[in-house]
């Protein structure tokens, strides 16, 4: 089970950092155009994801900065925002490397942000969630560029199982 996560935390890094060169070719109106996504514009979607993963990785470590909502921005601008993600996807693969056996079959609780109740889960249907979620939403990223008129970016799992970073999991 740990591998299986442990690719899916590789697999996220390789992802994003697909997406955040394809958004590194939009101009700033582009990057904050509402195109009508669940949040609006490129860099609400992808502000989005860095806060769901902070969010996440704060219940799952009780570390680090968790925004008290899903829609905060923590950066309007492109590179400040390309920074944070880096560092939080290294944050993931270094948290899911360290992961034990007893821990991925374990529980945890934590507090929603949404209605403020606490909830008790085991952490890998929960991790689970957490890589479908950023996959979801870069799938939106992927629909402001196609919406932009700007080429598609391949996100296959199985592609990312092709290239360099991901041979070892295919």
């Amino acid at each position: 089970m740990k591998q299986h996560f442990m690719m899916f935390a590789a697999y996220n890094q390789w992802a994003n950092s697909r997406i955040y060169d394809a958004a590194a070719d939009l101009d700033e109106e582009e990057f904050h155009r509402n195109v009508g996504v669940f949040f609006g514009s490129m860099m609400g979607t992808l502000n989005h994801v860095l806060t769901a993963d902070r969010i996440w990785m704060r219940r799952f470590t009780g570390e680090g900065d968790a925004p008290a909502g899903l829609d905060t921005i923590l950066h309007r601008a492109l590179p400040g925002l390309q920074l944070a993600r880096e560092a939080e996807d290294k944050r993931i693969i270094d948290w899911v490397g360290a992961l034990s056996d007893k821990a991925l079959s374990g529980r945890f609780s934590y507090m929603t942000v949404s209605d403020m109740r606490t909830v008790s889960q085991r952490l890998a249907p929960a991790l689970d969630h957490f890589f479908n979620h950023q996959t979801h939403h870069r799938g939106q990223a992927h629909a402001i560029l196609t919406v932009l008129g700007r080429p598609s970016v391949p996100l296959d799992l199985t592609l990312f199982q092709r290239s360099e970073e991901g041979r070892s999991f295919a």
